[in-house]
């Protein structure tokens, strides 16, 4: 796949998210958990397809294939969070843990947006290298 393609699947991925972000905020209860499990059950699913693309390389997992590995980690987390939270508190308890789970919402984003910047300057440099590539095999070839 090439580069381009990944960047369209990334902006479809964003497309998506909003409009679940977006239809969430009015769905009753039990139709806002089904949609947490399913975007669960995505990433779980996301994550087990690009396992073995990464087994398949040679090379040492990239630092890239490590910050997937932590947020995966994160995933776990916000998942046992998820669940705890269908016991029951008090308001007090359920205001803290809503103000909690809003700021760890917006650092996620936060980190998203971070990520995709590296994303941009990785795609960028990548294109520079194979055109440096292919000029040195040109200039070979001459």
């Amino acid at each position: 796949m090439d580069l381009a393609t990944q960047l369209d699947e990334l902006q479809q991925h964003i497309t998506e998210a909003r409009s679940a972000v977006q239809a969430a905020t009015n769905e009753p209860p039990d139709q806002r958990r089904q949609r947490i499990d399913q975007a669960q059950a995505d990433t779980d699913q996301a994550a087990k397809q690009q396992a073995p693309e990464a087994a398949a390389g040679e090379q040492e997992p990239s630092k890239w294939a490590q910050m997937k590995a932590d947020a995966a980690a994160k995933r776990d987390d916000v998942k046992a969070k998820v669940d705890r939270r269908t016991r029951q508190m008090d308001a007090k308890a359920a205001a803290g843990e809503a103000d909690w789970t809003e700021a760890d919402a917006a650092d996620a984003v936060d980190y998203a947006m971070w990520t995709v910047d590296n994303a941009r300057l990785s795609v960028l440099d990548a294109i520079d290298a194979r055109a440096y590539a292919n000029d040195l095999a040109r200039a070979a070839g001459s």
